[in-house]
């Protein structure tokens, strides 16, 4: 049963001047993911989606759209991580991209100096982003006006994780992003309850990952 919130209003063609201030085009897949996404946004039912596809295939690049989008329409978005390492990394591509466009981003980890003043300007919305650890879902973290949670690498955060980090907003729109890449029909029968974006190209001039087996006597 979809649950139904108030619909996210934003300026589409705000999106595209990002989506094309971007240094590459986006694949039919990534198009497809991000139309998905605004679409959820758009509507009046709650977005439960889960976007798959291997690593270097651009799931980061589709979930920045998706948060602008989320931005422009008034609200604050969170993308959790499962480790501080991943954390910055986020956090360092999302600033470098959208603070051309006037969106203030913020990183949260529990082993921050400033982490209280992080806290402060999450619970005032001096911040409209916010990239972290499971900090993010800590109990002293309050969210002025949350709209949209996105969850990488999700297998790794419990239910209870990802529902308590939900749970800081009102009908807050969730997305799923995972690179253990699995079929549609499993994906149905796993994530019953969810829409899926899968991507599986991968952009132009992207080397696919390779895995090896090494022996450890040779």
């Amino acid at each position: 049963t979809k649950v139904v919130k108030n619909k996210k209003e934003f300026d589409q063609n705000k999106v595209d001047e990002l989506i094309n201030s971007f240094p590459f085009n986006f694949t039919v897949d990534q198009s497809k993911a991000i139309n998905d996404i605004l679409n959820d946004l758009k509507s009046n039912s709650l977005m439960y989606r889960l976007i798959q596809g291997e690593v270097g295939s651009g799931k980061t690049a589709v979930a920045i759209i998706g948060l602008y989008a989320n931005y422009l329409a008034g609200y604050q978005g969170v993308l959790m991580a499962p480790t501080e390492i991943l954390a910055k990394q986020h956090y360092e591509s999302l600033n470098h991209i959208l603070s051309k466009f006037g969106v203030k981003v913020a990183v949260l980890y529990s082993s921050m100096d400033n982490e209280r003043k992080v806290k402060e300007d999450i619970k005032n919305k001096n911040v409209d982003i916010i990239v972290g650890t499971h900090a993010l879902f800590s109990e002293d973290v309050e969210y002025k006006d949350l709209g949209l949670v996105i969850a990488d690498e999700q297998h790794r955060f419990g239910v209870k994780q990802r529902q308590a980090l939900k749970d800081k907003g009102e009908n807050v729109d969730f997305i799923l992003m995972s690179s253990t890449p699995i079929p549609r029909t499993l994906a149905s029968s796993i994530y019953g309850d969810m829409d899926v974006s899968t991507i599986s190209s991968l952009p132009a001039g992207r080397k696919g990952c390779k895995t090896y087996f090494i022996n450890k006597n040779s």
